[in-house]
């Protein structure tokens, strides 16, 4: 009986009876039975059941008393053979439990050590705050003073050496990490004072140039074509990590300047240190960024010292950097032209200026460059004429793409003659010319004036052909100047700054007289770029005969005058040119010797251009006027008239001005030229655009309407009055309206009422 129990516990395995329990053993002794109840029951039960307080005590308790009474001679044999099974411990039991559960983390950690030694010294030291401590407390920052820059000074201007150098660098490193709020604790000095900072930064500045040309034995550049670069110097490994510190440093002291005047002191220092950021290039990235920050967004001195800094590094490693730093430039470029006023307008033209000598570097990368975004405005143009939306005309008639179109305007004239560019002039122009007729309404006229003026400049600087005449002449008879204006204005309109007009703007006495100056401006310019040509009276041809009926139909004698005095200057051209011609002795085939008569003509000079020369520094200063918000006429030399207000008079003169014009009211509305008109509110001008024209997104101007007119408007109304002449006024009189009294011209009107 003994064997059979034992070989019934050699069968079963012990995990899978304390699992099970004991109820498996409870029927039948010889096992038969009780393996057939099993299998029955597992094949009832899909899912073995496992007792829901399985691994506690209590229960292991109550399956073996259970064994004790239906197997009283097997709960014998296991007291006999195995007493650990019966002597059932509640320890065993909380581990089985426990083994079903996540494991939790401890409460706390301790910290573990590789030796005991150790960890008795760290107990003893009181001061022990972990591992970093100890290195704080090992190196201890020295705080930077004057007298260590004075020592410093001495050091390096008797014999620098590299251990002074790095010990310098360092302090600078410190220095630096002040600027942006940064710990000092990775640097062996701290500096803590504003006055010691500056100190600190003024010497670095002065002295570190000189100091690494003598520690490296470089030799100055006589020729500044060829840079010599300081890798060459055999001296160059020992000192090159703390030269890439402190070119760090100046470039993180760059990034974190505000006043004007360090920073240019800063870029000047920079543009001495070019040949050390060139042989490290992870030192010299980020110098190009910040450079392109000062060229595109800082003051006028500090555009004019990042931009050399920029040319310096592109001419001598054109292979590495002009062609990303290109097409940065040309995008800093672009985002500062979202906007023009009188304020930005000229460092948009220092950014033109700049940006076209950096082309010039390359032509080669010039023309991938000019290929690409000529053709991208050429596509925005085609899908404006396309799809004739106001979103696709908005992305032609917008500020970025006028400037981008003279900017390659611009940068062909420059480079002019290339081969490799003489290709890009023909699609330039196509897209100009597309822009200009894309919306050809009067309120787009500032729009094609500078597209036109464009056009002139590519025309003048590449000796190419382009029909602009045609665009200006169209105004003449688009816009009727004999129609009086609507309202009058106060200031001028600058087309400089403004791409179109509103519909206030167009009824406006401004717009008119701007659009006379504007006209007279760019045919005299473009006239002027083909004075000397040989066939300009065929070329000015169409122009004199549009003049002259221009001249005959207008009446104001404001815009007739100047335009009789454009068509005389054109003429005469004409003649001298016409002149000179039948000297000639050569064919119109000869192409050579048409060009040698042009050249010795354009060096004689010819009437058309002498007077260009004298109105153009004129008009200059008139522009420049317009810009600052000036009137005209405080650039004459007039002589000052002081006025003395006399209040005792004011009755004898209206006396006698009553007694002058008491003649006058029986007689016609234009007898009298000092005749103040009752004004009338005057009809709105007509709105005479197309159904395409673009919405007004930006009306600007007086929303109120002046009535009548002034004083001086009668002489646009013609000479019709010119044969009756007004009573005489008195000596008094005259010079109190010569004075600009105002008292006069209101008793003027009182007693015209009466």
């Amino acid at each position: 009986m003994a064997a059979q129990q034992k070989r019934k516990l050699e069968e079963l395995n012990m995990d899978e009876f304390l699992v099970k329990g004991f109820d498996s053993l409870d029927e039948d002794d010889s096992g038969e039975e009780t393996l057939k109840q099993e299998k029955n029951k597992k094949k009832k039960d899909v899912k073995p059941k496992i007792h829901e307080n399985k691994g506690k005590a209590s229960q292991h308790k109550e399956q073996l008393s259970r064994l004790k009474n239906k197997d009283p001679e097997f709960f014998k044999f296991l007291q006999d053979n195995d007493q650990t099974l019966l002597n059932f411990d509640d320890e065993d039991s909380s581990e089985d439990e426990d083994e079903e559960k996540y494991h939790t983390l401890p409460s706390s950690l301790k910290e573990g050590s590789s030796d005991e030694d150790e960890d008795g010294d760290d107990d003893n030291d009181e001061d022990y705050k972990g591992p970093s401590s100890s290195k704080k407390k090992a190196v201890e920052a020295i705080k930077v003073t004057d007298k260590m820059i004075e020592e410093w000074k001495v050091g390096l201007k008797k014999e620098p050496t590299p251990r002074l150098f790095r010990e310098v660098t360092q302090a600078f490193k410190a220095a630096v990490a002040t600027t942006k709020g940064e710990g000092q604790a990775q640097c062996r000095y701290k500096v803590a004072d504003s006055s010691v900072f500056n100190a600190l930064v003024l010497f670095c500045i002065k002295s570190i140039g000189p100091t690494l040309q003598r520690m490296l034995s470089l030799k100055p550049d006589k020729d500044q074509r060829k840079l010599v670069l300081p890798s060459s110097s055999p001296k160059w490994q020992r000192n090159q990590t703390d030269i890439k510190m402190y070119l760090s440093g100046v470039v993180q002291l760059l990034s974190c300047l505000t006043e004007s005047t360090v920073i240019n002191a800063v870029l000047q220092h920079a543009n001495q240190l070019v040949p050390y950021y060139l042989c490290l290039p992870k030192q010299c990235r980020p110098l190009i960024k910040q450079l392109l920050k000062q060229w595109s967004t800082g003051e006028e001195t500090s555009r004019v010292l990042a931009f050399l800094a920029l040319n310096k590094i592109c001419r001598h490693k054109q292979e590495t950097y002009l062609t990303p730093l290109l097409k940065q430039m040309y995008i800093f470029y672009v985002q500062n032209c979202k906007f023009t006023s009188p304020n930005v307008l000229p460092m948009i033209n220092f950014m033109q200026r700049t940006l076209t000598e950096m082309y010039s570097l390359d032509t080669q990368a010039t023309y991938q460059h000019a290929f690409v975004y000529i053709r991208q405005l050429a596509i925005h143009l085609r899908n404006a004429m396309t799809m004739k939306k106001k979103e696709t005309y908005q992305s032609v008639y917008n500020w970025q793409y006028i400037h981008c179109l003279y900017l390659w305007c611009r940068v062909l004239s420059t480079l002019h003659p290339s081969d490799v560019l003489q290709p890009l002039i023909y699609p330039l122009c196509q897209v100009i010319i597309g822009t200009i007729k894309l919306v050809p309404t009067q309120r787009y006229y500032p729009l094609r004036m500078h597209c036109c003026r464009a056009l002139t400049l590519l025309s003048s600087s590449t000796n190419t052909f382009v029909p602009v005449l045609p665009f200006l002449l169209e105004i003449f008879q688009q816009v009727d100047f004999n129609k009086k204006p609507g309202r009058m204005s106060k200031k001028p309109i600058n087309f400089a700054v403004i791409l179109k007009l509103n519909k206030v703007n167009l009824m406006e006495k401004a717009y008119k007289d701007g659009l006379i100056d504007q006209l007279y401006d760019l045919i005299l310019e473009y006239f002027h770029t083909q004075a000397s040509s040989i066939g300009f009276p065929e070329i000015a041809l169409p122009t004199v005969i549009q003049l002259k009926a221009f001249a005959k139909e207008c009446k104001v004698g404001n815009y007739s005058k100047p335009v009789r005095q454009l068509l005389d200057k054109v003429q005469e051209n004409s003649r001298y040119i016409t002149a000179q011609r039948q000297k000639a002795s050569f064919g119109v085939g000869e192409v050579a010797a048409v060009a040698a008569w042009e050249k010795q003509i354009q060096a004689q000079g010819t009437p058309l251009s002498k007077y260009f020369v004298n109105w153009k520094k004129l008009r200059e200063k008139e522009i420049q006027l317009e810009i600052s918000g000036k009137e005209r006429m405080e650039d004459l030399d007039l002589p000052e008239i002081k006025r003395k207000k006399i209040q005792k008079k004011k009755e004898e003169d209206k006396k006698e001005f009553k007694d002058l014009f008491e003649s006058d009211s029986d007689s016609d509305e234009g007898d009298s030229g000092l005749k103040v008109r009752k004004g009338k509110k005057s009809s709105p001008a007509s709105d005479d655009e197309d159904d395409d024209d673009l919405e007004d997104l930006s009306d600007s101007g007086d929303d109120g309407e002046m009535e009548g007119g002034d004083i001086g408007d009668d002489s646009e109304e013609g000479d019709e009055d010119s044969s009756k002449t007004p009573q005489p006024l008195s000596s008094a009189a005259l010079i109190r309206l010569a004075e600009g009294d105002e008292d006069v011209v209101v008793d003027l009107d009182l007693s015209d009422d009466d």
